[in-house]
């Protein structure tokens, strides 16, 4: 139901993120527009896990009361489509800022690219990405990235289920990975190119499903400004 009421006491929104908006644009619209339909002065929104602006997909909002659930969207497990470009890197792991090494990938099978991916599936230590949101010492990682400033990122340790291959079209590749909270598929590539000693950086990315839910069941914003009036 789309009453004042229904919105106050907890919804679970099911957005498909758009391409270059970031989680906070999503929320901050959403949550807009459901004020300006019902004349509120304020409303809890919240997004139970964060995507890049360069990736696309599901993006679970909550209103109301429904704001407490978050963290129990925020540990069900993810899944992710997407495509990377094998023999290249670039300092934030994905087309944000531009390529800074290339490789040579002549040498690169079938085989060998089959076999990267065995390797970083199960329990593995990660490291997040510098062009990142995470905080240290209470500053935006991409803010140390930005002004060339060093700074020393601890491991995680994340949980790969899944790791699939789906097309290879060299330098292109395309996947599947079904994943645990907190990781990072840019450094998950990245890795992904140093097991092949070589090089890759994520050119396109997609949420499809956390936990039960699906993409496909999710709506744009401009459907869901349609379907609030």
């Amino acid at each position: 139901m789309n009453t004042v009421e229904a919105y106050k006491e907890g919804k679970v929104l099911l957005i498909d993120k758009p391409l270059y908006w970031t989680s906070f644009q999503v929320v901050n619209k959403v949550r807009w527009l459901i004020k300006q339909k019902f004349g509120l002065k304020k409303i809890k929104v919240g997004h139970a896990g964060t995507l890049d602006p360069l990736a696309t997909g599901l993006l679970i909002l909550c209103t109301g009361k429904f704001t407490k659930k978050i963290e129990t969207y925020q540990t069900q497990e993810k899944e992710y489509t997407g495509t990377f470009t094998l023999g290249a890197t670039t300092p934030s792991f994905d087309l944000e800022t531009a390529i800074d090494k290339t490789f040579d990938i002549s040498g690169i099978t079938e085989e060998k690219i089959l076999a990267a991916t065995v390797h970083l599936i199960g329990e593995i230590q990660q490291q997040p990405p510098v062009f990142s949101a995470l905080k240290k010492d209470g500053k935006r990682l991409y803010k140390y990235a930005r002004s060339g400033e060093k700074v020393e990122i601890p491991m995680r340790s994340v949980t790969i289920s899944e790791f699939e291959i789906t097309k290879i079209d060299l330098p292109k590749i395309n996947f599947r990975v079904v994943c645990s909270k907190g990781t990072y598929i840019r450094s998950l590539i990245h890795d992904f190119g140093k097991k092949l000693i070589n090089g890759a950086h994520l050119i396109e990315l997609r949420r499809t499903k956390i936990g039960n839910l699906l993409v496909e069941n999710a709506i744009s914003i401009s459907d869901f400004e349609t379907t609030l009036d």
